[in-house]
């Protein structure tokens, strides 16, 4: 498989190449140069495998040119070690619970894979010293600094905004040391996300360190998130629930959506996806305007979708670019909403009264996603719930006048110390301390 970028200026690269480096050399987002179409005979039989043999399947569609089968098949089995339900909420509505994994976010999946992956390029590939960025507003950081902990021949650097994370969140990547070095950016998550995308593209940076990503610009990161898709729609076929199926994601930088658009395309049976927002809903704006108009962060409830200026919507736009209009095509597949946190904060009340049901900030979002876009009777909604409640306690338990347990996997967390390096948004500082790193 060959991975071109989406500003169609650079030369294809291999899976090696764009995992490592990232991002194009033209900026753009490295895609499959082909995808697949799963065989409907084989998507109806998934609802007879676990999660593990549905991601090899899917797997093997998507890497399987480039990695061993046995190989791609154990990254795989280390990967989803764990599972994500699918849960009924009430009438048509139902929960896809991905916060199962090691941090207790959906992130893990993707982030688990590509360390695996690069564990493997490192011990068969000739490949050394790899420094991963990445860019976090909240559980990605987390998810990448477990993912990638103690493993051999890379260090991980994770950019979060000062302040703009939950203290949990922020306790599971400054707290493990080894690898893993915390960076506290004063300023806001896309400041983070330029930093990074900026060190990419510095000619000084890349001749002192081999640097890749690990944010949902990196193929190997967004990609694999295409599994639970398969997986979830699985678990409703064998309950005769997954005909006409709408999936509601809560979505920031949009890898996720992406994701899930990458499984469509590959012949998974969606009607249709929603993209739920909270303020910061630039993507909103273009389903209404055909304009995109980045804007500037805005810190909401939902911090892990404060995001102004969202990578991957390249990426979107690639995927209709068959189409003679693709602001049209965009339209017609995905519908989009938009909730202050007022509006969270009103729905994780009602969902908790009337259904017993604890949503996270994010997972607010998707739930009402599906009210609002008022499903038919023959429609089964599903929504993507991304974080544990816990990851969010003092914003849950003020909202709901509960007192949250905390999981014993965040618990040991919170006893560590913290340890970050503060630096401001400005780009020569930044790179001054990349430089510096031996």
């Amino acid at each position: 498989m060959k991975y071109y970028s989406t500003n169609r200026q650079a030369p294809l690269a291999s899976l090696k190449r764009s995992v490592i480096k990232g991002l194009a050399g033209d900026k753009g987002l490295y895609m499959p140069e082909n995808i697949d179409l799963m065989k409907d005979f084989v998507v109806g039989e998934m609802k007879d495998m676990t999660f593990q043999e549905i991601g090899c399947i899917i797997a093997q569609a998507l890497f399987g040119d480039d990695v061993h089968v046995d190989t791609l098949d154990q990254i795989v089995k280390d990967t989803l070690s764990f599972d994500t339900p699918v849960v009924p909420l009430h009438d048509n509505i139902y929960s896809l619970e991905l916060f199962h994994g090691p941090t207790l976010a959906f992130k893990d999946v993707g982030a688990r894979f590509m360390a695996r992956l690069l564990d493997y390029f490192i011990k068969n590939e000739g490949v050394k010293d790899v420094n991963v960025l990445v860019a976090t507003s909240g559980d990605t950081g987390s998810a990448v600094a477990n993912g990638f902990l103690g493993v051999d021949g890379i260090k991980v650097y994770v950019l979060y905004p000062k302040g703009k994370v939950s203290a949990i969140q922020e306790s599971q990547f400054t707290t493990l040391g080894q690898n893993i070095t915390a960076l506290e950016i004063n300023g806001t998550f896309d400041d983070c996300q330029t930093l990074v995308k900026g060190a990419f593209m510095d000619e000084d940076l890349n001749e002192h360190s081999k640097l890749t990503s690990a944010n949902s610009i990196n193929v190997a990161r967004f990609l694999p998130q295409s599994f639970y898709y398969f997986y979830a729609y699985a678990q409703l076929d064998k309950a005769g629930k997954a005909d006409e199926l709408v999936v509601s994601v809560p979505s920031g930088n949009f890898g996720n959506l992406s994701a899930g658009l990458i499984a469509y395309w590959m012949g998974l049976p969606i009607k249709r996806f929603i993209a739920a927002n909270n303020s910061n809903d630039v993507f909103l704006t273009y389903l209404k305007t055909g304009i995109y108009n980045p804007q500037p962060t805005v810190a909401t409830l939902a911090n892990a979708m404060d995001v102004g200026d969202p990578s991957n919507f390249a990426r979107i736009m690639d995927l209709f670019s068959i189409y003679p209009n693709p602001y049209a095509a965009i339209k017609k597949r995905i519908t989009g909403y938009h909730y202050t946190d007022e509006d969270i904060a009103d729905i994780m009340r009602l969902v908790y009264k009337q259904y017993g049901y604890v949503l996270d900030p994010h997972g607010a979002c998707g739930y009402q996603a599906l009210i609002d876009d008022k499903l038919s009777d023959k429609e089964t909604g599903l929504f993507l719930e991304t974080a544990h409640p816990a990851k969010f306690k003092s914003t849950v338990d003020e909202i709901l006048g509960t007192d949250i347990e905390i999981p014993a996997k965040l618990r040991a967390f919170m006893q560590g110390e913290k340890r970050s390096v503060p630096l401001g948004k400005d780009f020569a500082g930044f790179k001054k301390f990349l430089l510096s790193q031996s």
